[in-house]
């Protein structure tokens, strides 16, 4: 699945990666961001950039059909001027409030109560923030979503299109439409302290103040009692067998990491990073096994803030053996404010940690500071070249440690990558195989019907968990829309006519998957054969690339373009994105893009999307998606003494053959897809029986040029 983060810098790729998408639009976007005898996990990138949560309700695998999002402009009007009518109380008294994405751990996929620009604006695309003010509303996404929000929005709403000509960004607009001095206001826990600080400066050029509202969120006051509810499912230990290191093991080699920066405890915010460091999985959000926590990790101790009822007798004695101590989940701020008045050193990193937290923790040092001054009456020196501060505590900003170290994946973590793939494989293989006959049929198939079925067969596999994004079930022209969904009632039919594009992925126990297949159920024209071809042949000089250690994702994308821009064709999204084991679809730090501020080496280890595209408005899209696992390559030489990495497949599902124009494929690429398609065969054919191994056979036998 191709992600906004796979294509800007994070410190995702993403990822999912997570810093800046359209630097002002990133107040709505994922910040998808990885000793003496233990191995060493966690590595810090060589300069890497300086980078009580309320309830809500868990989403497990659904179909399609059952997402609903209608919303009239009655519905709209009376939720902005319930909304505005609480701009005025004495404890808000703000001018305009900004409502972002976001959850207060900056994740990609929410929980539905975190919903709350959907909730307000009506716009339930991924990528957006929301702008308020007293007699104006606006809302700004990204292109991707052009076209839904056109539908969504109602006329009380203005669409800003981030990213064209002439649009303004969220701080060049506040400052144009309100008078200086004004007040706007935010919910510190949806906003990095990075994000909060940038807007903070960019309103200040209009002497307007940036109003933090620790006490309520405004758009949960107009939710009210319609708000859903808290997630109470339990969480699970992620077992040995998958997670390849155990607990103890992490925390000692996180610990290293505090020693050698100077810190004497760390915060840790993002989800994926919790529930990889603790080996717990969860279910609190959909697509990704996460809970929703804090952590904070001490030289000589931890504790894990989080809603108690989900921990279960077996996940507490994995917690307790990990010396790991629980604390209500709300109690995060107090915690903090105690740790700066223990003095301790803490390391933070600013792109993802929120701004509430982040505050709150400086608030209290500047406390133990007067404190400190009154008793001595004399300024205490605050600064040495090792630690920051020296006799006192502050703030280490640093990228997260855990990041990298849950990036570059573990022996027993790979087995699990490959193991689903299989199963994932075996799946899809069912599912085409259903797919031509109901065609064949001409039985009228919609793109959420389709998307349904799809879940159905992977439901059916051991280990399957929930899908790892909403499938993108794109005909026709709706293949076009980068991160389509299906609607049920404006979807479109699957037929024998046009291109079908399916992106889809599975979360099971053991690893995640991400996958995207095009096909043609009739006679595709030789447009598309040709753009598919192309397309192909960028896939296959990316899974075959070698390259020196050290070599940023960004250096190896025009490997997937070139074959398209040999005719003046191009696609405007990253080439690949980081994926997580059995953990988020999209992660950071690494990615594959032709943004190059993301300058995260690719290591052994590491998976990432291999996905190229084409893609003509209003009439057909085509990508083709595998994951790739990074390797080491034996080369000839080893020029500067450097070693060579490649790639090794994970995905095993055929490539339409009838969509090739297998004249503009060199021998080379001949070989390569005739090989791949070996290897499908001799993976998956143990895994399926019947009609599914009689097409396994069709569409993975030798293509012969003439």
């Amino acid at each position: 699945m191709h992600s906004l983060s796979s294509q800007v810098a994070r410190p995702l790729c993403s990822p999912s990666w997570h810093s800046r998408y359209f630097r002002f639009l990133s107040l709505s976007l994922p910040i998808f961001h990885s000793s003496k005898s233990h191995p060493k996990i966690f590595t810090i990138c060589p300069k890497a950039p300086l980078l009580t949560v309320r309830n809500c309700t868990s989403i497990s695998a659904k179909p399609s059909s059952e997402l609903r999002n209608k919303r009239s402009n009655s519905d709209s009007n009376e939720k902005l001027r319930a909304l505005r009518e609480l701009f005025s109380k004495p404890s808000v008294g703000i001018d305009a409030y900004i409502i972002p994405s976001q959850d207060a751990h900056q994740s990609e996929f929410i929980a539905e109560c975190y919903m709350r620009r959907a909730y307000i604006s009506g716009f339930t695309g991924s990528a957006g923030t929301a702008v308020v003010t007293k007699d104006k509303a606006a809302l700004w996404t990204d292109w991707r979503y052009f076209l839904q929000a056109e539908k969504q929005l109602s006329s009380s709403w203005i669409l800003m299109r981030a990213g064209s000509l002439g649009v303004p960004t969220t701080i060049e607009w506040l400052n144009d439409v309100l008078a200086p001095g004004g007040r706007v206001g935010i919910d510190p826990f949806l906003f990095s302290s990075d994000a909060a600080e940038e807007l903070k400066q960019g309103i200040a050029k209009k002497n307007h103040e940036l109003v933090f509202l620790y006490d309520k969120n405004l758009v949960d006051e107009v939710w009210n009692k319609s708000r859903p509810k808290p997630p109470n499912k339990p969480i699970r230990v992620h077992d040995l067998k998958y997670a390849g290191v155990d607990v103890a093991s992490k925390l000692l080699s996180l610990r290293s990491e505090l020693a050698d920066s100077g810190s004497s405890a760390i915060v840790i915010s993002m989800l994926d990073e919790i529930a990889w460091l603790l080996n717990l999985r969860g279910s609190d959000v959909p697509h990704s096994p996460v809970m929703y926590a804090y952590l904070i990790v001490e030289t000589d101790k931890a504790k894990l803030f989080i809603d108690t009822s989900k921990v279960s007798a077996e996940v507490m004695d994995h917690l307790k053996n990990a010396g790991i101590e629980l604390r209500p989940y709300d109690s995060i701020l107090s915690e903090v404010e105690g740790l700066a008045a223990q003095g301790a050193n803490v390391w933070l990193d600013i792109s993802s940690v929120n701004a509430a937290i982040v505050k709150t923790f400086n608030s209290a040092c500047e406390r133990y500071y007067q404190s400190l001054e009154s008793k001595t009456k004399r300024k205490t020196k605050m600064h040495d070249d090792s630690n920051g501060w020296s006799g006192g505590p502050t703030g280490i900003y640093r990228v997260s440690p855990i990041s990298l170290a849950k990036a570059v994946k573990n022996d027993s973590e790979l087995e699990g990558m490959r193991s689903c793939h299989l199963r994932d494989a075996a799946a899809l293989v069912q599912f085409w195989v259903w797919m031509e006959e109901q065609i064949k049929k001409n039985v009228k198939l919609t793109e959420v019907e389709v998307a349904d079925k799809l879940l159905e067969f992977r439901s059916a596999q051991p280990g399957f968990l929930d899908t790892s994004f909403d499938t993108i079930s794109g005909s026709g022209a709706n293949g076009a829309i980068i991160h389509y969904r299906a609607e049920p009632d404006s979807c479109s039919v699957v037929d024998d006519k046009k291109l079908f594009l399916l992106d889809s992925g599975g979360q099971y126990v053991d690893g995640t998957t991400d996958i995207t297949r095009t096909v043609h159920f009739g006679e595709p024209a030789s447009r598309q054969k040709e753009c598919f071809s192309r397309v192909l042949q960028g896939h296959i000089a990316l899974d075959q690339a070698v390259f020196p250690e050290n070599t940023p994702g960004f250096v190896l994308d025009a490997f997937a373009r070139s074959s398209l821009w040999k005719i003046g064709l191009d696609y405007r999204h990253g080439t690949g994105h980081g994926v997580g084991a059995a953990l988020n679809v999209h992660e950071g730090p690494q990615g594959i893009s032709f943004r190059f501020g993301n300058m995260t080496p690719l290591q052994k280890g590491m998976i990432v999307s291999n996905e190229p595209g084409y893609y003509e408005d209003h009439a057909f899209g085509i990508r083709i998606e595998n994951l790739l696992v990074v390797k080491e390559v034996e080369t000839p030489n080893r020029f500067g003494g450097i070693g060579y990495l490649g790639f090794e497949k994970l995905t095993f599902v055929p490539i339409q053959a009838k969509l090739i124009d297998l004249s503009l494929l060199s021998a080379a690429e001949f070989d390569w897809l005739n090989d791949y398609h070996s290897r499908v065969w001799e993976k998956v054919s143990p895994l399926v029986d019947g009609c599914a191994r009689e097409w396994l056979w069709n569409n993975t036998r030798p293509l012969v040029k003439l």
